[in-house]
């Protein structure tokens, strides 16, 4: 057991019996109250966010973890198989350990693999950034070009992104996996 003030952002914890991620956690000493640590948390069971006070001097369970690189080979009905880059091992990775980055998962890609100390997949992270080709789109007039306006369009793995307004079908398209949203268009 960790006192809450020794936790930084990025930690695993286990709280309630359920291991979660430490999104943010502030201090805060409001006028004549005690301190309290507020903490953003992630629920890595269900993908949820929760969010708790912590008193000072709270104790916490800090998760001992692992992290190896793997590459995504293909679905197995709900679960993702990847193989360990050093042993060419294979494990199937629950869909709900990508959470919502899932949709940018293609084929090839490098992920990390966050493991706890009893061997169970806590997370699996994907790059910050993914290059994804725009396999449908709307096309664009030539007024269209000329604005800023923005389109909706899906990419490979099926996920929905908006695209400036010039984006068309075939074309690569860099992604940030954290929010989803179109960063630029990459010329090969």
């Amino acid at each position: 057991m960790v006192s809450i003030s020794n936790v930084s952002r990025g930690a695993i914890i286990r709280w309630n019996g359920v291991p979660h991620s430490i999104e943010s956690l502030v201090h805060r000493t409001p006028g004549n109250l005690r301190a309290f640590y507020q903490a953003s948390m992630k629920n890595l069971k269900t993908g949820r966010n929760v969010e708790y006070r912590f008193s000072s001097s709270e104790q916490v369970d800090v998760i001992v973890t692992e992290r190896k690189k793997y590459q995504y080979l293909y679905r197995d009905g709900n679960d993702y198989v990847m193989m360990d880059n050093d042993t060419f091992d294979q494990i199937n990775v629950p869909e709900v350990a990508l959470g919502s980055a899932a949709r940018f998962v293609k084929d090839g890609i490098n992920v990390d693999i966050v493991f706890a100390d009893d061997g169970s997949i806590l997370e699996v992270e994907l790059p910050t950034f993914v290059e994804l080709e725009v396999i449908e789109t709307s096309p664009a007039s030539k007024d269209d070009r000329a604005t800023s306006g923005t389109k909706p369009a899906i990419v490979e793995g099926g996920a929905e992104v908006n695209v400036p307004m010039f984006i068309q079908t075939g074309s690569i398209v860099r992604i940030d996996t954290r929010s989803g949203e179109y960063m630029e268009r990459v010329k090969k």
